[in-house]
């Protein structure tokens, strides 16, 4: 299903199985497929699969790619190469205008996706949530 998802075009689906792949989940380990299907989820927007991107170039010890993959999945407001960003940054990767125009960037992103109506919508799942079944 995953497979068919991919080919109409979900980058959801590139990039899992682009992890099943690379990690050999279920499937024969391929790493080289992996990245072909994270390469393609990250072409579609998907930031997870360039966070995981940068991840395995990073392991790679090639460090422009890394945080080029980073930034633009962090500026489009994923957590976790935001985190990766700044840790760059902490080693003497990333110097501090490319830091700040990143942690800018997210903070955006981040305030972009905040309204109203999404803090409402949350209240209200986690109230449910806590709610008991009458006996």
């Amino acid at each position: 299903l995953w497979t068919r998802a991919a080919e109409l075009g979900s980058c959801i689906a590139h990039c899992t199985i682009g992890g099943t792949y690379y990690q050999g989940v279920g499937v024969e380990k391929d790493a080289k497929k992996g990245i072909y299907h994270y390469e393609l989820a990250a072409m579609a927007g998907n930031e997870l699969a360039r966070f995981h991107l940068g991840c395995i170039e990073y392991v790679s010890g090639n460090m422009e790619r890394p945080i080029k993959n980073w930034i633009i999945s962090a500026s489009a407001g994923h957590s976790k190469s935001i985190l990766a960003i700044k840790k760059s940054f902490e080693r003497g990767h990333v110097q501090s205008d490319v830091y700040e125009l990143t942690l800018k960037a997210y903070n955006d992103s981040c305030a972009e996706m905040r309204s109203k109506a999404r803090e409402d919508a949350a209240f209200f799942t986690k109230m449910s949530c806590h709610v008991e079944a009458p006996r």
